[in-house]
């Protein structure tokens, strides 16, 4: 396992994380059990992992809860980064008041007694261009101790923009992957400020494991996709697999991100004991720089002005 460590913390940040919206995520997937989800973690500590993504509103809060019994004892080795703006029973609310009861909330569940790093899910551009006193509060509770950064996560390079004009934030939670690239426009200045950048959504949502084609069909939150962007997908991945010579498109999809060097760490999001095994291997390989041109070409010559929904 590679790690990083940044300036800001001073904690030691595996490359690979561990994408935590499953754990405990009976509604999308009901055969995960606090049981399974208290073993997963435990097995992710014993590989080698250290930084932990979670939210209080995955799996209506147990990912929290299940992280916050795991990894108890660990309060100064393991990294969780969390978030704020939409709490445990599904309410979206990025008022100040809500920030500081979930940060405080976030605290009791997780069994610490500070937050490592705490960031604004998604909120509105208001927020991000710093027309309001959301970075400001949020700079308050870090000189109180409460947490140790803050960010935000977001999914655009006009978002990115917003965000480094306008804050001195610590952790910045993207959307980067293969069939999404955009955003390495601005990784330099990222890396420049030495920000802690997670990339999310690394396999596009399955995609890029490899194992979806146009007659995939799909359920719970990935119905979201019409035939027409079935179609373009799986043409996409066709094309992958065609430059690089492999099915299993994990170790590729995992590799390209980290061979940015502005990225500190990738959290595929983690079900079983096979995709940890999975997500952890594919930060052993080697992708080549001429493998990782081809993909960079392949996205500039065609994917990104095709419309791919994620």
């Amino acid at each position: 396992m590679d790690y990083k460590r940044l300036k800001r913390f001073n904690k030691k940040i595996s490359r690979i994380g561990f994408g935590a919206w499953q754990l405990g995520n009976t509604k999308e997937f009901s055969d995960m059990t606090k049981e399974e989800g208290l073993k997963l973690v435990k097995k992710a500590i014993d590989k080698g992992i250290t930084f932990f993504d979670t939210a209080p509103n995955y799996a209506q809060g147990r990912s929290e809860e299940i992280l916050g019994e795991a990894l108890k004892g660990y309060e100064d080795t393991v990294f969780i980064n969390t978030k704020v703006g939409h709490d445990h029973e599904g309410n979206t609310d990025f008022s100040l008041p809500a920030i500081t009861n979930s940060i405080n909330r976030s605290l009791k569940v997780l069994n610490r007694s500070y937050l490592d790093s705490v960031i604004l899910h998604n909120p509105s551009h208001d927020i991000l261009r710093g027309e309001t006193t959301h970075y400001k509060q949020l700079e308050e509770l870090k000189k109180q101790g409460l947490i140790k950064g803050y960010g935000v996560s977001i999914d655009t390079p006009e978002e990115i923009e917003m965000v480094l004009k306008n804050s001195n934030v610590d952790t910045i939670e993207l959307m980067f992957n293969i069939i999404h690239q955009s955003p390495k426009a601005l990784f330099d200045k990222i890396k420049e400020r030495d920000i802690l950048l997670v990339i999310k959504v690394p396999l596009d949502s399955g995609w890029l494991t490899g194992k979806y084609d146009e007659t995939a069909t799909f359920t719970g939150i990935r119905s979201r996709w019409s035939k027409k962007d079935i179609e373009t997908r799986s043409e996409i991945i066709d094309d992958i697999k065609s430059i690089v010579k492999e099915d299993n498109l994990v170790p590729i999809a995992i590799s390209f991100i980290l061979s940015f060097d502005a990225v500190t760490t990738v959290i595929p999001g983690v079900r079983n004991e096979k995709q940890l095994n999975s997500n952890v291997a594919a930060g052993d390989y080697e992708l080549t720089d001429d493998l990782k041109q081809q993909l960079v070409k392949l996205y500039e010559e065609k994917i990104k002005d095709l419309d791919t929904p994620w």
